[in-house]
């Protein structure tokens, strides 16, 4: 993982918000610090917080685990964030995405979708990123399909990892292991 941005943080002098917050990190469903963690130890507050709505929204939206990662694959897409990606694509794969859906989405094409739910999250999040809002037709169609606590916990997921992209865009933070990138990186400016 890259941080070039970051001080290396050393967890023998953590503060004791910052152990408490990686001994919930490292005791949860992840089980690792793949991903924003590392720079959110520099804020355990705002880490806590964080990391405790990425553990509801990953894990306990009512979505299926294939329809969650679609929408993560959806935001890294977005904000071409290249840790994102490279975290959440084998899991998208493994949770039953189709590969080839997935590399139209990392290519920036409109995928061809098999499966409506993959369709109707599809359209979902790509009219709320590229629209700030979302049409009627698509909204009805969302709580039709999953109803409206999960159309709630579906905005709550966006936004969840619109910030984890965020962080390790600016943070220039890459996954564990990462050595390509999926997304051509922005010249400097």
């Amino acid at each position: 993982m890259t941080q070039a941005r970051l001080p290396v943080f050393d967890p023998a002098h953590a503060t004791p918000e910052q152990k408490a917050l990686l001994d919930d990190i490292l005791s949860g469903p992840r089980g690792n610090l793949n991903g924003p963690f590392v720079s959110w130890i520099h804020s355990p507050e705002l880490g806590q917080l964080a990391q405790k709505l990425g553990v509801y929204c990953r894990y306990d939206t009512g979505l299926p685990l294939r329809l969650s990662e679609l929408a993560i694959l959806a935001t890294a897409r977005e904000w071409q964030s290249q840790a994102e990606w490279a975290i959440h694509l084998p899991i998208a794969v493994d949770a039953g995405l189709s590969a080839e859906v997935a590399e139209q989405i990392r290519l920036g094409q409109t995928p061809v979708f098999e499966k409506e739910d993959e369709r109707v999250v599809w359209s979902f999040a790509t009219e709320l990123y590229h629209h700030k809002r979302v049409t009627d037709a698509t909204y009805a169609r969302a709580v039709e399909l999953f109803g409206l606590k999960i159309v709630v916990n579906l905005i709550g997921l966006l936004g969840y990892y619109a910030l984890v992209a965020m962080t390790l865009n600016v943070f220039g933070m890459r996954a564990e292991g990462q050595t390509s990138l999926p997304f051509p990186e922005p010249p400097q400016a």
